[in-house]
């Protein structure tokens, strides 16, 4: 369903002569990488991969405080820690409505747009960093290992990675230009598509979930095309018209 919503806007803008705002986050959503993605086992890889997807698209990129080094979900245990008054209704309603307290915070801890309203994590210090008062909404637990600081001193960080994706985008005209065209649209686990140009294209490719999956590249041409992005320092194995996709993997090809 995510794919073909994707696809229907790619298509449709680029018909009209159109030109989207593509993001997963913003102050009214959870999380992109909680809710796509694996934000414990998996952070970087799936982080690194939703970048990607996004920044392959044709439309101007936007990110969203903190999703460029890879914040999360906080995971609010307590009604208390919550803020926002939607979150709080929908708290007492789901109770009035026979949920257990622990079954309405859990359904929190994956809609509540109090989610992506945490401070931004700057380092390891007191209130990660934001302030030296007590801030408005609570900082996620996981501050002391996801936060700019940090990421800044890691060249393999998600931070990066976003710089090397605007880089892209500034020196590869397809990226901008392409026409969109999706590829194996029904596939379960993989997102592919195509950025096509008269000389030139770029293909899109991306694993979705946390578990190494095999994808048939059968007209691709992929032993033609060279890598110009991946999330993983070891490069894909391809053979027989099949790619080997390590868990969120997500590589961008040019040919």
């Amino acid at each position: 369903q995510l794919k073909k919503i994707l696809s229907k806007w790619q298509i449709g803008m680029y018909e009209g002569n159109g030109w989207n705002a593509t993001f997963w986050n913003n102050h009214d959503q959870p999380r992109a990488l909680s809710r796509f993605g694996n934000d414990k086992e998996y952070h970087d890889e799936s982080a690194k991969m939703l970048a990607t997807v996004l920044h392959g698209l044709q439309g101007t990129p936007y990110v969203y405080q903190g999703e460029e080094f890879g914040m999360t979900n906080p995971y609010f245990d307590k009604i208390e820690k919550y803020r926002d008054v939607e979150s709080t209704n929908i708290y007492k309603i789901l109770l009035d409505r026979g949920c257990s307290e622990e079954e309405a915070i859990e359904i929190l801890m994956q809609k509540s747009r109090d989610n992506s309203r945490t401070p931004v994590q700057w380092d390891d210090s007191k209130n990660a960093g934001f302030t030296e008062g007590t801030p408005w909404i609570s900082v996620p637990e996981n501050y002391k290992e996801i936060n700019v600081k940090k990421a800044l001193e890691d060249s393999n960080s998600v931070f990066y990675h976003y710089q090397n994706l605007i880089k892209l985008r500034r020196n590869e005209e397809l990226l901008i230009t392409g026409r969109y065209e999706d590829f194996d649209i029904e596939n379960e686990k993989v997102y592919a598509y195509k950025r096509v140009g008269e000389n030139a294209e770029l293909i899109v490719i991306s694993n979705f979930y946390g578990e190494t999956c095999e994808f048939d590249v059968k007209g691709l041409d992929l032993e033609n095309a060279s890598i110009l992005l991946s999330n993983y320092i070891e490069g894909p194995k391809i053979s027989n018209d099949k790619i080997i996709l390590k868990p969120y993997e997500s590589i961008i090809f040019k040919k």
